[in-house]
């Protein structure tokens, strides 16, 4: 449109020229005149117009700079038909740039929301992670911190601050520091990041000049490797006491010549440890057993009142060669779902340590109750009772209160953690109660089975399998 009023504009020039050229004529001229004016004016008025239109332009350009400056990348400058037709349809070459300018906006918003979907990605996959994991920039302030470490932190996490103000671990400062000033990977063990808590920490170098450290929680693992050596240690140390007594006996027997008392005095001692290390080493098997991911229980109905009557029946040799009284206390005719043979262990158990530990007393009773869906058993004794201290160790493996006196009585230190164990497999809890002076109470629950509405072949059994119910 600009060109064709230029061409306008020079046709009126030519015909003025050819005016002055031919004065002679003076009806042409006048023809000239007319067309040459009609020329001019329009022309004019088409520059005008084109100018007009190009006036607004730049400053349209420079609205939409503006806009992506700030962060509007849906701005646009030629995408305007629901508006009507384009303001830039004629302009070529303004026309070529503004189209650019909207596909770079394109381009640009494009881009900003992949990145922005990544981080968020990113930022889900470090939270779903195990490990806890913080970020700091090339100053050693925190810039960033996954949901677990926050999780972890009592206090929480300092954005912006020094690492020191969020963590004071000396390990993990080490390493973060480390891995800052070399460049490296650094890694340690870190015990005061949270409280009862290890950890292992790795820290490596961010391209930025930051470092990222990563912390695992190795608790567990920590303890299971203790409770390994502890294990071995105890083991050992169980083993070589009879073995040492049986060794020295017998090259006692060998070097020299004895009365047949004598003798016979030698060979019960030798056969009391060996009898000793028979029962440590079937303890350990059944310990072994019921902690093994493999063990499994088979749960009948069946009353607690006829558990309890079965396990006073069990032991009435051992009553018979002691001065304790084994008695019923008070019991319940509920049914709980349990497995005879595990449980009648569970009481062999704690009915031998009464016996054994709480003889003073010259009674231990047996009994059962139901309270809140779960049957309480309890097998309590009148004698020295445990000191407090020593309450919440009493089911670990080789936990004795009374080393001495446990060795003596043939005791392997592993019956209470038997018990615990099958008692946890049926679903139920251990614990003991006592005062010293006023003898011991070791109470477990076991879960209440469902409601059995009819008995089988017209009587109360003591077990009911479970598809009669």
């Amino acid at each position: 449109m600009l060109g064709f009023a230029l061409l306008l504009l020079v046709f009126a020039g030519v015909a003025g020229f050819a005016l002055r050229g031919n004065v002679g004529h003076r009806l042409l001229g006048r023809d000239l005149l007319l067309a040459y004016l009609l020329s001019l004016g329009v022309g004019a008025m088409i520059a005008l117009w084109t100018a007009r239109r190009t006036a607004g332009q730049p400053s349209r350009i420079v609205t939409f700079a503006k806009r992506i400056e700030s962060g509007d990348l849906s701005a646009g400058l030629v995408g305007a038909e629901h508006e009507g037709a384009s303001p830039w349809a004629d302009l070529d070459e303004i026309a070529d740039v503004a189209r650019a300018l909207d596909a770079g906006a394109v381009r640009l918003k494009q881009t900003l929301g992949a990145l922005d979907s990544g981080k968020e990605e990113l930022t889900a996959l470090l939270d779903s992670m195990q490990e806890a994991v913080i970020a700091i920039d090339c100053q050693g302030s925190v810039t960033w911190s996954n949901a677990i470490l926050q999780r972890i932190l009592p206090a929480g996490v300092r954005i912006g601050r020094p690492l020191v103000h969020t963590i004071r671990d000396p390990e993990v400062l080490a390493c973060a520091t480390g891995a800052l000033r070399e460049r490296q990977i650094f890694a340690g063990r870190a015990t005061s990041v949270a409280p009862g808590r290890i950890f292992d920490v790795n820290a490596a170098p961010t391209p930025g000049g930051g470092a990222v450290a990563v912390l695992h929680d190795v608790t567990e693992v920590v303890r299971a490797e203790k409770m390994r050596r502890d294990f071995v240690a105890n083991v050992s140390h169980e083993l070589r006491t009879p073995l040492t007594s049986i060794s020295g006996y017998v090259e006692t027997l060998l070097d020299g010549e004895f009365s047949p008392e004598d003798a016979r005095e030698f060979l019960s001692i030798i056969l009391k440890n060996s009898n000793r290390m028979n029962r440590l080493t079937e303890d350990l098997l059944a310990l072994a057993s019921v902690e093994s991911s493999d063990y499994r229980i088979r749960p009948v109905p069946i009353r607690a009142s006829d558990m309890v009557a079965d396990a006073i029946d069990a032991l009435t040799g051992m009553v018979l060669d002691s001065e304790v009284a084994l008695e019923a206390d008070e019991t319940t005719d509920a049914f709980v779902l349990a497995d005879p043979d595990a449980l009648n262990q569970v009481f062999g158990n704690l009915i031998e340590n009464a016996m054994k530990y709480g003889s003073s007393g010259r009674l231990v009773r047996v009994g059962a109750r139901k309270i809140a869906g779960v049957v309480e058993f309890s097998v309590r004794d009148l004698g020295p009772g445990i000191a407090s201290e020593h309450l919440d160790r009493i089911f670990e493996r080789f936990y004795r209160v009374d080393k001495a006196r446990s060795r003596d009585s043939g005791g392997t230190g592993l019956g209470l953690a038997i018990a615990k164990h099958i008692v946890l497999a049926h679903g139920g809890s251990i614990r003991v109660e006592s005062e010293l002076g006023m003898g011991a109470n070791f109470l477990f629950t076991i879960p209440c089975a469902p409601e059995v509405t009819s008995p089988v072949n017209g009587g109360s059994p003591s077990a009911i399998p479970a598809s009669s119910l």
